[in-house]
This record gives C-alpha cells, structure tokens and sequence, in this order.
C-alpha cells in the first residue's frame, strides 16, 4: 500500500486534538498513514481553536463531524463550517441518507468548501429508492464527492455501487475500505475484490480513478 488515509475513531470526543498527536508520532515512527481526517465539533466553543490545532499539522487534510437531524441547518454549527476552508480543510460527512437534503443545502451555501460524502450515504436495501432521489440531488453540487465503502448490511452492493457511480460520475466518486470496521462483514481483499468485478467492464482510466487518482487528488497526497 502506498498510500492511506486514516479517519477519526472517536477515541475521546473530549480530546479531537490529542488522537491527531498520537497519528502524528505513529507517522513520525512508520512514515504512515499518509494523511488524515481528524474529530472537529462544529457547534462546540472550542471550535475555532481545534480546527486550528488541526490545520497546523500538515497531514490532516479534512475534519468530520457526524450531524445529527437539523444541525446542519444550525447558524452556530454553520459558523463552525464556515471556518473550514480559510485553513485549507475540507469537510467529511458521515450522516443517512435522509439527512442528505441538509446536505444538499450546506454544500450550495458554502460552494468553494468540499466535501465528501461518507459511505455512500449508507444506503439500505428496503429504502434504496428514496436514497437514490437523496443522492442525486446532492451529486448535483459540484463540490461534492464521495466514498463508496461501509456496504456491509447492503445486499444490493452492485446496484449501489453503479448508483453512485452514474450519479456522482468516476470523477467524485472513489472506493475506501472502512477497516477495520468493516472486518466484522469480510475481509480487506473480499471488499475490494467485489468493487474490481463490480467496475470490471469499466474503462481503464475510469478504475484508475475510483480506486487510486481520486483519492490522491481529494485528500492532496500528491508526492514532487
């Protein structure tokens, strides 16, 4: 593996900044992950000093908050966002796919702030009708990407994954393990396996996108 992004875990809600210093020092020692995306409260008062915590370390490249209903229509969380891309970061959602039409409007608002849409908008198999409307209005804001990955309890892996592909084009979308989580429904191999058959009859470029460029282009881990 040649390069990897790791994504907050949530190791202690009251202490964002410390799980970036300790990703700093398993970098120091292993040269690896290459970047990351760290914890940031948006509504929280110490919003504004996090987020510059975690601009001055020079891997975090992004930070993620899970919204709940509402939030992101909140002035107080929108403040938080706004502060996003004056420090160069970008914003990860990880929210259901109901929740996309706040999304949605965020992302319109705040146009030059990018954001990637996390596990699909994780998608399940008795409402994939309604999450395909959610998704397509969002893949219609330029500024937004996203993340096939998380499919575990989705039985329609293949009718999922081709959504998104076709709503999002092979130039926002891109493929990402969730491990270790996702270990708990198959193996490293067995996910990335399934999204190699599934894109098979896939142009060479279009693969190489959705499984390498994208990423390294979204998450700036381009090399001199």
């Amino acid at each position: 593996m040649r390069r990897g992004v790791y994504v907050e875990a949530e190791w202690d809600p009251g202490d964002p900044a410390g799980e970036m210093q300790f990703i700093e020092a398993v970098r120091d020692q292993n040269s690896f992950p290459s970047v990351a995306v760290a914890q940031a409260w948006l509504d929280r008062d110490d919003c504004a000093a996090l987020l510059e915590s975690h601009a001055q370390r020079e891997f975090v490249r992004a930070v993620r908050h899970k919204p709940k209903p509402g939030m992101m229509d909140d002035a107080n969380w929108r403040a938080g966002y706004a502060r996003l891309r004056p420090l160069g970061l970008h914003f990860e959602l990880q929210a259901p796919w109901r929740q996309l039409d706040e999304a949605a409007r965020l992302a319109r608002d705040f146009p030059d702030t990018t954001m990637v849409l996390n596990h699909a908008g994780l998608p399940l198999d008795p409402e994939l009708d309604g999450w395909r409307d959610a998704m397509a209005a969002l893949a219609r804001c330029p500024n937004v990407a996203v993340k096939i990955s998380g499919l575990g309890r989705v039985t329609r892996k293949r009718d999922v994954v081709l959504t998104t592909i076709d709503l999002f084009g092979t130039e926002r979308a891109m493929f990402a393990s969730n491990f270790p989580v996702d270990s708990l429904c198959a193996s490293f191999d067995a996910i990335y396996s399934g999204f190699e058959q599934i894109t098979n009859g896939f142009f060479e470029e279009e693969r190489r996108a959705l499984f390498h460029d994208n990423a390294v282009r979204l998450y700036r881990m381009e090399r001199p």
